[in-house]
């Protein structure tokens, strides 16, 4: 059973007693997005209540520790956030994708290939909306990229709410479609979102990857010698240009793995020890801080008709109308032309599809890469990214409370855990 089922198992089975409660929440997937969207509602009181809002702002902008790069000027506690402790993030998604790949759903192209498509097709959609809608305003088009992403937590987070309403099979898509999702995030954060490149700083990190790729090839297996050289890539990464979250996808790649069917958390491969670790550390802190400094935009002298603005309109109806036409559009074509089988009822995959919508997390983060030096336009991209998930969600959680819970799964069939458990790898 990989973990995305586990998860799945999880996030189906109701509390039996009334002192697990805090337990199995704890344990879910969802917990996560629950306490991701408290941070954001807190992020918003805190941006907008005199006498808070003045200490929220001002500790996001205090400096803190030593100047590490030139270019990116004083390490303020919203730059630790966003660069440092993200990386940590991006780390265990990039665990996620490898194992997925490895061994989990999409280890094989006949259960790659939907999640792909689907995929693929929702960062396109999306950004077409927004170029459509922005596109022609001087100065807007870079942000083309922000409402292409799906915050998986916050949409785990709804999916839980819905109970059984909400099948096996589509919170395990929904999670597949947004680990390879993912994939396409980061590669859009390296190509799209880097200015300048130091050379010199570029070769030490490709130096510090080799050597991680060699130890791995070389049958080493102690973690901590793979973390210490992971710290010193974010480093080199940071100094390059390159955003320095993306070092913690690349020294993902470099983490032993070993097979392990129907043992997601076994203790002879490296990678899942890391990743089972990493995660309520990821789940429970980082994600919520992010998203308490990111989310909270001041709404003094705001009026609706900020919605209608460019920007913000192309952020909320990329995500809201890109993701479910671009999700649900190549899933119909996929069936109809019998490319691949149908993970659900024609409602519960359209519901599905609006959930995705739900951008938050990376679209906030890429917000910030777009239009690095122009906060009043951050700000429009909150508004636009907020206003865009809210209505995902609100759409999605109705569409799918009101599908019909009979329908039959077709969802791939789990993974042959009959395999022998062997060490393999998978590099970049």
């Amino acid at each position: 059973m990989t973990r995305i089922e586990e998860t799945a198992k999880t996030l189906a089975k109701a509390p039996t007693r009334a002192e697990s409660a805090l337990r199995d929440f704890l344990r879910s997937e969802a917990a996560g997005g629950i306490i991701l969207i408290a941070a954001a509602i807190l992020a918003m009181i805190a941006a907008n209540v005199p006498g808070i809002s003045e200490t929220y702002f001002h500790t996001l902008h205090r400096e803190i520790g030593p100047t590490l790069s030139t270019v990116h000027g004083p390490m303020t506690v919203h730059l630790w956030i966003n660069d440092g402790l993200m990386a940590v993030f991006f780390l265990l998604v990039g665990l996620e994708i490898k194992r997925e790949f490895v061994d989990g759903r999409l280890a094989s192209w006949e259960r790659r290939r939907l999640p792909v498509v689907a995929a693929a097709a929702g960062m396109i959609g999306p950004a077409i909306v927004y170029l459509a809608i922005a596109g022609g305003t001087p100065g807007l088009a870079n942000g083309w990229a922000i409402p292409a992403a799906t915050d998986i937590a916050f949409a785990i987070g709804v999916l839980a709410i819905l109970g059984s309403r909400a099948p096996a099979s589509l919170k395990l898509f929904l999670t597949t479609v947004a680990i390879v999702d993912d994939m396409g995030a980061v590669a859009i954060i390296a190509l799209a979102y880097t200015a300048h490149i130091s050379t010199l700083a570029l070769a030490g990190a490709a130096i510090v990857l080799a050597t991680m790729y060699v130890l791995n090839r070389s049958g080493v297996r102690r973690l901590w010698i793979y973390l210490l050289l992971a710290l010193l890539l974010w480093y080199l990464v940071f100094l390059s240009g390159i955003h320095a979250t993306v070092a913690g996808v690349a020294a993902a790649m470099t983490i032993p793995i070993v097979k392990s069917p129907g043992h997601p958390d076994d203790a002879a491969s490296p990678l899942h020890r890391l990743e089972h670790a990493l995660h309520p550390w990821s789940a429970y802190l980082i994600v919520p801080l992010f998203g308490f400094a990111n989310s909270g935009v001041s709404l003094a002298g705001v009026s609706p008709a900020v919605l209608l603005a460019p920007l913000p309109l192309g952020i909320a109806l990329g995500l809201f109308l890109g993701k479910q036409l671009g999700i649900f559009g190549s899933i119909w074509i996929a069936v109809r032309t019998g490319f691949a089988t149908r993970p659900g009822g024609w409602r519960q995959i359209y519901g599905v599809s609006l959930l995705a919508g739900i951008g938050f997390t990376m679209s906030l983060f890429i917000g910030g890469l777009a239009f690095p030096d122009r906060p009043e336009l951050v700000d429009q991209v909150k508004i636009g990214v907020l206003a865009g998930s809210l209505l995902s969600a609100i759409a999605g959680y109705l569409v799918l409370r009101s599908a019909s819970t009979a329908t039959t799964s077709t969802a791939n069939p789990p993974s042959d855990s009959s395999a022998p458990t062997q060490p393999v790898d998978v590099q970049p």
